[in-house]
């Protein structure tokens, strides 16, 4: 291969590189980024061939990036976590500029021969390839835990299990905070060890590969305070440990007992990513008799110290998040058993909250025991009443129906919008009426309620220092925003409109009703979308500038609807005027020619 000074483009790179498809393979946002990369000089250890070209790019870590050509078509990787999803990211267009540009690779001094590694290495005798080996291995700490993991297998008769827990501990251990760009070369650390550990299964080490994966799930359930798992690397990781965890114990056949003490106290204490739960169902076959026994027994002395919660009684965080657990685990049995009497009995021993009154419920609907489902809604009904939580007055009010006791079930809708007027709660009086057959009866009712409602609201803020119908706009202030949006709901546009005129309404209503009114009423609309275009431009962003400049647009081709075509040009002018120290909202205006 020629030396950098003297390299030409590579024909088949170049082509299918080119500025263009990098471009539109990246977005022009990536593209930007990535060509200050390349700009920056962070593309390193650079090798290309006339198909391929890979190098290091350092972005908020070094990554490894890799671009090739197959079937005329581009291939790119990179270990970044947007390459990982497939993307082409900023370090792969900044290496795709450096590659194909003489230019840039003329200034690159480490841009490599391409070399046959392979050969040389086969070519060197077994001492001296052992010695180099170990040399490269002992200035990283993973490849030497992974040399140890071979060695240990190497070893006849049981896997000596330090070598294999110092390499688990060695993957999960952090320096610091591991951030969200860190998280997925940190998770790929540890899925290499995993990946070892799994060997050992297929070498018939199920009993090791239990006692490792054990030991893993405990250093991920003590690693999740110091990673950034947004993406749930680590929840993925510890998914894969009990699947194979899971495998082992199949193979290995521990001791029932011993293994139901185990998982009871890992469930029962685990942490944010709740390692083994559900083992009781998840495990059952390994367990056995005796095994599920033992947990149950583990698991109904913990149950008998909680104490019985009625409707309204608080908890402590740390008692709710053992609750939960230990409810979960006879939850569990239970369901096992096939009993629902047995699971309404686990969950009604919590009654502090209308949910626990709508999962009997749904335990019981499930079961198609429709009146005892009724009969816990009403319960929870009655200590709670029915705008506590809409799921409980669902749950009653397709009963009632069932049952074809329609009204009833209309009744407690109205119960509940009398006690909340809102929008939400309107549509749900509607839902009910609507089934019942008796909306007509009960809508002048709907409607004059919440026309009160927001009537009171808005006089009582009036009161108050600082008021004025401006700010309703805002949100900051009553208005009649509910009106308005009942009346949308209902598709009754020039009501919503009147109601909106009369005692205004949040913005992202009036941009509602202007988009509605736009096709019949142009002259409506204009004022609402002109202010939208200031509200964008202050904003100061680059995206709201375009946001605004698109609205403009659809302000010039209302104007033409209403058959005033020469008013936009003055409206540009004055845009311009206003905001004219904007250099970024200048040029997207010369650009359209305003």
């Amino acid at each position: 291969m020629a030396s950098a000074s003297s390299r030409r483009v590579p024909g088949d790179l170049g082509e299918v590189f080119n500025r263009r498809r990098v471009r539109s393979l990246a977005g022009p946002r990536s593209f930007e980024r990535g060509e200050d990369y390349a700009r920056s000089g962070t593309v390193t250890k650079l090798r290309v061939t006339g198909t391929s070209a890979e190098a290091t790019v350092r972005g908020s870590a070094p990554y490894k990036v890799r671009l090739g050509v197959e079937d005329g078509e581009p291939v790119f990787s990179c270990t970044c976590p947007v390459g990982a999803d497939g993307s082409f990211c900023k370090h792969a267009v900044a290496l795709a500029l450096v590659a194909t540009d003489p230019r840039s690779t003329e200034a690159q001094p480490d841009v490599e021969a391409d070399i046959d590694v392979r050969a040389y290495l086969e070519g060197l005798g077994h001492e001296r390839l052992v010695d180099l080996v170990l040399e490269l291995a002992a200035a990283d700490e993973l490849a030497v835990a992974r040399l140890r993991l071979d060695a240990a297998k190497a070893v006849s008769g049981p896997p000596p299990l330090r070598a294999f827990i110092d390499a688990i501990d060695g993957a999960f251990e952090t320096d610091d905070y591991v951030s969200y760009r860190e998280a997925y070369d940190y998770a790929a650390r540890i899925r290499e060890v995993i990946g070892t550990v799994r060997g050992l299964l297929d070498d018939g080490e199920a009993e090791a590969v239990v006692t490792l994966c054990e030991h893993a799930l405990e250093r991920a359930e003590e690693a999740i305070g110091s990673v950034d798992d947004s993406d749930g690397c680590l929840g993925e990781i510890a998914a894969e440990l009990q699947e194979l965890h899971l495998a082992a114990c199949k193979k290995a056949r521990p001791d029932p007992v011993a293994l139901a003490h185990r998982l009871f106290d890992r469930e029962s204490n685990a942490g944010d990513l709740d390692v083994f739960s559900g083992a009781a169902h998840t495990y059952a076959k390994v367990l056995g008799k005796a095994g599920l026994a033992t947990y149950r027994q583990l698991a109904e002395a913990a149950w008998d110290r909680l104490p019985a919660l009625g409707p309204g009684d608080k908890r402590s965080y740390d008692d709710d998040n053992n609750r939960f657990r230990i409810t979960h685990m006879m939850e569990a049995l239970a369901e096992a058993s096939g009993d629902v009497d047995a699971v309404v009995a686990v969950l009604a021993k919590d009654q502090s909250s209308p949910y626990d009154f709508v999962r009997i419920a749904e335990r019981y609907r499930a079961a198609g025991r429709f009146a005892e489902a009724l009969r816990w809604a009403e319960q929870g009904l009655e200590h709670f009443g029915p705008s506590a939580d809409h799921r409980l007055l669902d749950v009653a009010a397709d009963e009632h129906h069932r049952a074809g006791q329609g009204e009833r079930a209309v009744a407690l809708a109205w119960r509940a919008f009398e006690e909340r007027p809102s929008p939400t709660t309107y549509e749900r009086l509607y839902a009910q009426g609507t089934r019942a057959g008796t909306w007509d009866t009960w809508h002048p009712r709907a409607l004059e309620c919440l026309r009160k409602d927001v009537a009171d609201r808005m006089k009582a803020a009036r009161t108050k220092s600082g008021w004025g119908p401006g700010l309703a706009r805002w949100g900051i202030a009553p208005d009649a925003s509910d009106l308005v949006q009942v009346f949308l709901f209902e598709g009754d546009v020039d009501q919503a409109w009147t109601e909106a005129k009369a005692g205004g309404c949040s913005w992202r209503l009036w941009l509602d009703l202007a988009r509605r009114r736009e096709a019949d009423h142009p002259l409506d609309a204009i004022p609402i979308f002109e202010e939208e275009v200031e509200r964008l431009i202050a904003a100061k962003n680059n995206d709201a500038y375009r946001q605004a400049v698109e609205t403009m647009a659809h302000v010039a081709k209302l104007m033409r609807a209403a058959a005033q075509p020469d008013a936009f040009e003055p409206y540009a002018a004055g845009v311009r005027a206003r905001h004219k120290p904007k250099r970024n909202l200048m040029k997207l205006l010369d650009a359209r020619g305003w």
